[in-house]
């Protein structure tokens, strides 16, 4: 199970990172014109935290794991990035953007399986 964990850590911390990049790096209009319609209803700087926070929560999977720091940090990241795809449901949801929902709806549920795995049973 210890290297399931590991794999659907790495899946998730390549999709959390490269979406926080593009959101992060990109203008928003950009990310509109691109098929990110929810962006609209964000500001510029809301946008980039969003990125921010994925970026962010992409390293906290891996990143103190192997290095032997703070490891507590890998389940907390998987519980944020878990709590940003509630959000992202409930704006998908809001904005009756169906198809965007299962996307977020499985990201939400590997998030909530590395938080559990890592809390509990294989935590390092």
């Amino acid at each position: 199970m210890n290297v399931v964990l590991w794999i659907i850590a790495g899946l998730l911390a390549a999709a959390f990172l490269a979406a926080g990049a593009m959101k992060m790096l990109q203008p928003k209009e950009k990310l509109i014109a691109s098929g990110l319609g929810w962006a609209a209803d964000f500001s510029d700087g809301q946008v980039k935290l969003i990125g921010l926070a994925e970026v962010l929560g992409a390293v906290g999977l891996l990143l103190p794991a192997l290095l032997d720091v703070a490891p507590v940090l890998v389940p907390m990241a998987a519980t944020g990035l878990a709590i940003t795809m509630i959000g992202a449901i409930v704006v998908h949801v809001r904005r009756k953007e169906n198809q965007a929902v299962l996307p977020s709806l499985i990201l939400l549920v590997l998030s909530a399986v590395v938080a559990w795995g890592r809390f509990g049973p294989w935590s390092f």
